[in-house]
Protein backbone atom coordinates (compact mmCIF):
# COMPACT_ATOMS: atom_id res chain seq x y z
CA UNK A 1 0.00 0.00 0.00
CA UNK A 2 2.26 2.65 -1.43
CA UNK A 3 -0.24 5.19 -2.99
CA UNK A 4 -1.93 7.98 -0.58
CA UNK A 5 -5.81 7.89 0.30
CA UNK A 6 -6.21 3.60 -0.20
CA UNK A 7 -7.42 1.81 2.76
CA UNK A 8 -6.99 -1.71 3.77
CA UNK A 9 -9.11 -3.64 7.01
CA UNK A 10 -7.49 -6.62 8.97
CA UNK A 11 -10.75 -8.24 10.49
CA UNK A 12 -10.15 -10.33 13.64
CA UNK A 13 -12.92 -13.17 14.63
CA UNK A 14 -13.81 -15.85 17.32
CA UNK A 15 -14.32 -19.39 16.14
CA UNK A 16 -17.31 -21.14 18.26
CA UNK A 17 -18.93 -24.61 18.51
CA UNK A 18 -22.59 -24.75 16.37
CA UNK A 19 -24.18 -26.16 19.91
CA UNK A 20 -22.64 -24.62 22.57
CA UNK A 21 -21.86 -21.18 21.03
CA UNK A 22 -18.28 -21.29 22.84
CA UNK A 23 -15.32 -20.34 21.49
CA UNK A 24 -13.47 -23.23 19.87
CA UNK A 25 -9.67 -23.53 18.54
CA UNK A 26 -9.88 -24.33 15.41
CA UNK A 27 -8.08 -21.83 13.79
CA UNK A 28 -6.06 -24.26 12.07
CA UNK A 29 -8.19 -26.31 10.36
CA UNK A 30 -10.17 -23.23 9.19
CA UNK A 31 -7.26 -21.68 7.72
CA UNK A 32 -6.55 -25.10 5.80
CA UNK A 33 -9.97 -24.81 4.70
CA UNK A 34 -9.74 -20.97 3.70
CA UNK A 35 -6.65 -21.70 1.58
CA UNK A 36 -4.59 -18.71 -0.19
CA UNK A 37 -7.08 -16.52 -2.00
CA UNK A 38 -7.51 -14.59 0.77
CA UNK A 39 -5.23 -12.95 3.56
CA UNK A 40 -5.87 -15.00 5.95
CA UNK A 41 -3.85 -14.95 9.43
CA UNK A 42 -3.58 -16.85 12.71
CA UNK A 43 -4.30 -14.65 15.93
CA UNK A 44 -2.90 -14.71 19.48
CA UNK A 45 -5.26 -17.53 20.42
CA UNK A 46 -6.24 -20.82 18.20
CA UNK A 47 -9.65 -19.68 18.95
CA UNK A 48 -9.28 -16.36 16.44
CA UNK A 49 -8.90 -16.43 12.72
CA UNK A 50 -7.94 -12.84 11.00
CA UNK A 51 -8.53 -12.10 7.37
CA UNK A 52 -6.82 -8.39 5.40
CA UNK A 53 -8.58 -7.20 2.60
CA UNK A 54 -6.61 -6.17 0.16
CA UNK A 55 -5.54 -2.70 -0.75
CA UNK A 56 -8.95 -1.01 -1.82
CA UNK A 57 -9.43 2.20 -3.30
CA UNK A 58 -13.42 3.14 -3.54
CA UNK A 59 -15.76 2.58 -0.82
CA UNK A 60 -17.69 0.06 -3.21
CA UNK A 61 -14.47 -1.88 -3.63
CA UNK A 62 -13.63 -1.98 0.41
CA UNK A 63 -17.38 -3.12 1.50
CA UNK A 64 -17.19 -6.32 -1.02
CA UNK A 65 -14.15 -6.76 0.25
CA UNK A 66 -15.17 -6.65 3.69
CA UNK A 67 -17.69 -8.93 3.34
CA UNK A 68 -16.00 -11.25 1.06
CA UNK A 69 -13.82 -11.91 4.21
CA UNK A 70 -16.25 -12.44 6.10
CA UNK A 71 -18.21 -14.93 4.16
CA UNK A 72 -15.02 -16.74 2.98
CA UNK A 73 -14.06 -17.72 6.35
CA UNK A 74 -17.39 -18.23 7.64
CA UNK A 75 -17.29 -20.98 5.08
CA UNK A 76 -14.27 -21.76 5.59
CA UNK A 77 -15.51 -22.20 9.78
CA UNK A 78 -18.45 -24.47 8.45
CA UNK A 79 -16.32 -27.13 6.79
CA UNK A 80 -13.99 -26.63 9.95
CA UNK A 81 -17.31 -27.82 12.16
CA UNK A 82 -17.67 -23.90 13.66
CA UNK A 83 -18.91 -20.67 12.94
CA UNK A 84 -17.65 -17.33 12.29
CA UNK A 85 -18.56 -14.49 15.12
CA UNK A 86 -17.66 -11.22 15.01
CA UNK A 87 -17.96 -10.21 18.88
CA UNK A 88 -15.19 -8.34 20.54
CA UNK A 89 -15.08 -11.10 22.93
CA UNK A 90 -17.00 -14.10 23.33
CA UNK A 91 -20.62 -14.04 24.88
CA UNK A 92 -20.32 -17.13 26.15
CA UNK A 93 -17.66 -19.49 27.16
CA UNK A 94 -13.68 -18.13 27.30
CA UNK A 95 -11.30 -17.95 24.53
CA UNK A 96 -8.81 -20.74 26.64
CA UNK A 97 -7.12 -23.40 27.68
CA UNK A 98 -5.55 -24.52 25.53
CA UNK A 99 -2.58 -22.19 25.48
CA UNK A 100 -2.23 -19.34 22.68
CA UNK A 101 -1.11 -20.07 19.44
CA UNK A 102 1.91 -22.71 18.73
CA UNK A 103 3.97 -19.95 17.05
CA UNK A 104 7.58 -19.19 18.55
CA UNK A 105 6.61 -15.47 18.75
CA UNK A 106 3.92 -16.17 21.05
CA UNK A 107 5.86 -18.60 23.25
CA UNK A 108 8.11 -15.52 23.59
CA UNK A 109 5.54 -13.47 24.27
CA UNK A 110 4.22 -15.66 27.23
CA UNK A 111 7.55 -15.94 28.51
CA UNK A 112 8.31 -12.41 28.72
CA UNK A 113 4.65 -10.86 29.54
CA UNK A 114 3.64 -14.35 31.73
CA UNK A 115 -0.09 -13.79 32.96
CA UNK A 116 -0.71 -10.41 31.13
CA UNK A 117 -1.43 -13.04 27.64
CA UNK A 118 -3.91 -14.70 30.08
CA UNK A 119 -8.07 -13.56 28.72
CA UNK A 120 -6.10 -11.59 26.18
CA UNK A 121 -7.97 -13.31 23.35
CA UNK A 122 -9.98 -10.54 22.03
CA UNK A 123 -11.14 -9.28 18.82
CA UNK A 124 -10.31 -5.77 17.03
CA UNK A 125 -10.69 -4.13 13.53
CA UNK A 126 -7.27 -2.50 12.08
CA UNK A 127 -7.78 0.60 9.10
CA UNK A 128 -4.43 0.84 6.96
CA UNK A 129 -4.36 4.38 5.07
CA UNK A 130 -2.22 5.15 2.68
CA UNK A 131 -0.50 8.24 3.32
CA UNK A 132 2.58 9.90 1.02
CA UNK A 133 5.06 9.75 4.08
CA UNK A 134 5.95 8.93 7.36
CA UNK A 135 5.90 12.12 8.37
CA UNK A 136 2.23 12.62 7.74
CA UNK A 137 1.73 9.59 9.41
CA UNK A 138 3.02 10.71 12.32
CA UNK A 139 1.00 14.44 11.84
CA UNK A 140 -2.10 12.09 11.25
CA UNK A 141 -1.34 10.28 14.88
CA UNK A 142 -1.43 13.85 16.65
CA UNK A 143 -4.21 14.78 15.08
CA UNK A 144 -6.58 11.74 15.55
CA UNK A 145 -5.44 10.68 19.06
CA UNK A 146 -8.24 12.84 20.56
CA UNK A 147 -10.93 11.70 18.45
CA UNK A 148 -9.45 7.85 19.19
CA UNK A 149 -12.17 7.51 21.57
CA UNK A 150 -15.12 8.45 19.90
CA UNK A 151 -14.10 5.62 17.01
CA UNK A 152 -13.99 3.43 20.01
CA UNK A 153 -17.81 4.54 20.97
CA UNK A 154 -18.88 4.05 17.43
CA UNK A 155 -17.10 0.24 17.09
CA UNK A 156 -18.10 -1.19 20.55
CA UNK A 157 -19.46 -3.98 20.18
CA UNK A 158 -18.49 -6.30 23.34
CA UNK A 159 -20.65 -5.88 26.19
CA UNK A 160 -21.31 -9.45 27.26
CA UNK A 161 -19.49 -11.94 29.01
CA UNK A 162 -19.96 -15.53 30.02
CA UNK A 163 -23.62 -14.47 29.43
CA UNK A 164 -23.23 -11.17 32.32
CA UNK A 165 -23.54 -7.71 31.15
CA UNK A 166 -20.16 -6.25 31.78
CA UNK A 167 -21.64 -2.72 32.12
CA UNK A 168 -19.09 -1.95 29.53
CA UNK A 169 -20.21 -1.45 25.76
CA UNK A 170 -16.16 -2.12 24.78
CA UNK A 171 -15.12 -4.77 27.26
CA UNK A 172 -12.81 -5.10 24.71
CA UNK A 173 -10.50 -2.55 25.15
CA UNK A 174 -10.76 -2.38 28.74
CA UNK A 175 -9.07 -5.82 28.66
CA UNK A 176 -6.49 -4.75 25.67
CA UNK A 177 -5.10 -2.14 27.95
CA UNK A 178 -3.35 -4.00 30.48
CA UNK A 179 -0.67 -4.05 27.78
CA UNK A 180 2.19 -1.90 28.45
CA UNK A 181 2.32 0.24 24.87
CA UNK A 182 -1.46 -0.04 24.62
CA UNK A 183 -4.01 2.56 23.90
CA UNK A 184 -3.62 6.32 22.87
CA UNK A 185 -0.06 7.07 21.70
CA UNK A 186 1.81 9.71 23.22
CA UNK A 187 2.16 13.04 21.23
CA UNK A 188 5.12 12.59 18.88
CA UNK A 189 7.73 15.28 17.40
CA UNK A 190 8.21 13.80 14.22
CA UNK A 191 8.78 9.76 12.89
CA UNK A 192 12.26 9.23 13.80
CA UNK A 193 10.82 10.28 17.74
CA UNK A 194 8.52 7.37 17.04
CA UNK A 195 11.37 5.18 15.58
CA UNK A 196 13.50 5.93 19.23
CA UNK A 197 10.80 5.11 21.31
CA UNK A 198 10.13 2.00 20.04
CA UNK A 199 13.77 0.95 20.15
CA UNK A 200 14.32 2.10 23.53
CA UNK A 201 11.20 0.03 24.48
CA UNK A 202 12.66 -2.97 22.50
CA UNK A 203 16.19 -2.73 24.25
CA UNK A 204 14.49 -2.49 27.62
CA UNK A 205 12.44 -5.71 27.18
CA UNK A 206 9.10 -3.79 27.09
CA UNK A 207 8.36 -5.33 23.40
CA UNK A 208 9.90 -8.35 21.90
CA UNK A 209 10.08 -6.60 18.23
CA UNK A 210 8.17 -3.40 16.78
CA UNK A 211 5.11 -5.47 15.99
CA UNK A 212 4.29 -5.25 19.82
CA UNK A 213 3.51 -2.07 19.26
CA UNK A 214 -0.11 -2.00 20.52
CA UNK A 215 -0.69 1.78 20.65
CA UNK A 216 -3.91 2.39 18.48
CA UNK A 217 -2.52 4.66 16.37
CA UNK A 218 1.01 3.62 14.76
CA UNK A 219 2.87 4.53 11.48
CA UNK A 220 4.04 2.06 9.57
CA UNK A 221 8.21 0.90 9.33
CA UNK A 222 8.35 -0.50 6.22
CA UNK A 223 5.69 1.69 3.94
CA UNK A 224 3.34 5.04 3.85
CA UNK A 225 0.48 4.53 5.89
CA UNK A 226 -0.71 4.74 9.51
CA UNK A 227 -2.48 1.78 10.71
CA UNK A 228 -5.21 2.67 13.34
CA UNK A 229 -6.31 0.26 16.23
CA UNK A 230 -8.63 1.17 18.32
CA UNK A 231 -11.72 -0.54 16.66
CA UNK A 232 -13.69 -3.48 18.20
CA UNK A 233 -14.88 -5.75 15.67
CA UNK A 234 -17.75 -4.23 13.90
CA UNK A 235 -20.58 -6.42 14.10
CA UNK A 236 -21.46 -5.81 10.40
CA UNK A 237 -19.83 -5.39 7.38
CA UNK A 238 -21.64 -2.38 6.77
CA UNK A 239 -20.46 -0.53 10.42
CA UNK A 240 -16.60 -2.03 9.56
CA UNK A 241 -16.95 0.13 6.30
CA UNK A 242 -18.45 3.46 7.79
CA UNK A 243 -15.38 3.63 10.29
CA UNK A 244 -12.83 2.88 7.95
CA UNK A 245 -13.68 5.91 5.51
CA UNK A 246 -14.17 7.99 8.45
CA UNK A 247 -10.60 7.03 9.49
CA UNK A 248 -9.66 7.44 5.88
CA UNK A 249 -11.14 10.60 5.05
CA UNK A 250 -9.83 12.07 8.51
CA UNK A 251 -6.78 11.18 7.73
CA UNK A 252 -6.75 13.33 4.60
CA UNK A 253 -8.16 16.13 6.06
CA UNK A 254 -5.64 16.09 9.27
CA UNK A 255 -2.42 15.89 6.67
CA UNK A 256 -3.52 19.47 4.55
CA UNK A 257 -3.66 21.26 8.12
CA UNK A 258 -1.31 22.15 10.74
CA UNK A 259 0.06 20.64 13.85
CA UNK A 260 -3.31 20.04 16.22
CA UNK A 261 -1.87 20.93 19.69
CA UNK A 262 -1.94 18.43 21.98
CA UNK A 263 -4.41 16.92 24.61
CA UNK A 264 -4.24 16.73 28.21
CA UNK A 265 -3.43 12.64 28.29
CA UNK A 266 -5.54 12.27 31.15
CA UNK A 267 -8.73 13.82 29.90
CA UNK A 268 -7.79 11.22 27.02
CA UNK A 269 -7.18 8.37 29.56
CA UNK A 270 -10.80 9.60 31.13
CA UNK A 271 -12.80 9.65 27.90
CA UNK A 272 -10.94 6.31 26.66
CA UNK A 273 -12.71 4.89 29.81
CA UNK A 274 -15.92 6.72 29.37
CA UNK A 275 -16.21 5.31 25.50
CA UNK A 276 -15.19 1.54 26.89
CA UNK A 277 -18.55 2.03 29.56
CA UNK A 278 -20.94 4.24 27.28
CA UNK A 279 -20.08 3.86 23.89
CA UNK A 280 -21.62 5.83 21.06
CA UNK A 281 -25.43 5.48 22.91
CA UNK A 282 -24.28 7.28 25.93
CA UNK A 283 -22.07 10.60 27.47
CA UNK A 284 -18.62 11.03 26.13
CA UNK A 285 -15.72 13.28 27.50
CA UNK A 286 -14.37 15.92 25.10
CA UNK A 287 -10.48 16.18 25.71
CA UNK A 288 -10.46 19.27 24.65
CA UNK A 289 -12.25 20.68 27.32
CA UNK A 290 -13.21 17.96 29.81
CA UNK A 291 -16.51 17.75 29.44
CA UNK A 292 -19.47 15.37 29.18
CA UNK A 293 -21.32 15.83 25.69
CA UNK A 294 -23.38 13.42 24.18
CA UNK A 295 -21.08 10.67 21.99
CA UNK A 296 -23.09 11.22 19.16
CA UNK A 297 -22.22 14.73 18.76
CA UNK A 298 -18.45 14.09 19.09
CA UNK A 299 -18.86 12.00 16.29
CA UNK A 300 -20.98 13.81 14.73
CA UNK A 301 -18.36 16.48 14.58
CA UNK A 302 -15.30 13.82 14.12
CA UNK A 303 -17.45 13.38 10.41
CA UNK A 304 -17.99 17.31 9.82
CA UNK A 305 -13.98 18.01 10.02
CA UNK A 306 -13.54 14.95 7.36
CA UNK A 307 -17.13 15.96 5.21
CA UNK A 308 -15.12 17.33 2.63
CA UNK A 309 -12.80 14.27 2.18
CA UNK A 310 -15.92 12.08 2.83
CA UNK A 311 -18.01 14.13 0.13
CA UNK A 312 -14.83 13.51 -2.83
CA UNK A 313 -15.03 10.05 -1.71
CA UNK A 314 -18.98 9.76 -2.68
CA UNK A 315 -20.04 8.96 0.99
CA UNK A 316 -20.49 11.24 3.12
CA UNK A 317 -24.62 11.07 2.19
CA UNK A 318 -23.88 7.45 3.16
CA UNK A 319 -21.91 8.29 6.40
CA UNK A 320 -24.75 10.25 7.38
CA UNK A 321 -26.84 7.91 7.00
CA UNK A 322 -25.33 4.94 9.67
CA UNK A 323 -25.53 7.63 11.96
CA UNK A 324 -28.79 8.30 12.24
CA UNK A 325 -29.57 4.53 11.83
CA UNK A 326 -26.94 4.19 14.93
CA UNK A 327 -29.43 6.92 17.16
CA UNK A 328 -32.95 4.33 16.33
CA UNK A 329 -30.46 1.17 16.55
CA UNK A 330 -28.23 1.27 18.41
CA UNK A 331 -24.24 0.38 18.51
CA UNK A 332 -23.30 -3.45 18.24
CA UNK A 333 -22.97 -3.02 21.69
CA UNK A 334 -26.58 -1.99 22.67
CA UNK A 335 -27.94 -4.67 20.24
CA UNK A 336 -25.81 -7.64 21.52
CA UNK A 337 -27.56 -6.29 25.35
CA UNK A 338 -31.07 -6.29 23.24
CA UNK A 339 -30.73 -9.76 22.12
CA UNK A 340 -29.77 -10.54 25.32
CA UNK A 341 -32.59 -9.01 26.93
CA UNK A 342 -35.17 -10.48 24.99
CA UNK A 343 -33.83 -13.85 24.82
CA UNK A 344 -35.03 -17.30 26.72
CA UNK A 345 -31.26 -18.96 25.91
CA UNK A 346 -28.21 -16.72 25.60
CA UNK A 347 -27.00 -19.12 23.05
CA UNK A 348 -30.04 -16.92 21.07
CA UNK A 349 -27.86 -13.73 21.96
CA UNK A 350 -24.85 -15.89 19.81
CA UNK A 351 -26.86 -16.76 17.39
CA UNK A 352 -28.18 -13.33 16.37
CA UNK A 353 -24.33 -12.18 16.03
CA UNK A 354 -23.52 -15.01 13.79
CA UNK A 355 -25.93 -13.67 11.81
CA UNK A 356 -25.05 -10.26 11.44
CA UNK A 357 -21.53 -11.25 11.12
CA UNK A 358 -22.07 -12.14 7.12
CA UNK A 359 -24.98 -10.28 6.80
CA UNK A 360 -24.67 -8.00 3.59
CA UNK A 361 -26.47 -5.10 4.83
CA UNK A 362 -26.17 -2.83 2.01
Amino acid sequence: MTQPWTVGVEQEFFLVDPETRHPVPLAEEVAEHAGDELDVQRELTPFQIEVATPVCRTSEELYDQVLLGRTHLAKAAHAAGCRLMASAVPPLGTAGPPPNTDEPRYRRMQYSHRKLLGGQGVCGMHVHVGVPDRETAVRVSNALRMWLPTLLALSANSPIEQAGDTGYASWRSIVWSRWPVGGPPPHLDSAEHYDRLVTTLVDTGVLLDPGMVYWDIRPSAHVPTVEIRVSDIPLTSRDAVVIAEIVRAFARTAAEEGEPEPVDDVLLRGAYWRAARDGVDGLGIDPRTGGLVQARELAAELVGRGSAALRDAGVLAEVEARLEWLRGHGSGAARQRRALGAAADARELVDMVLTETIADDR
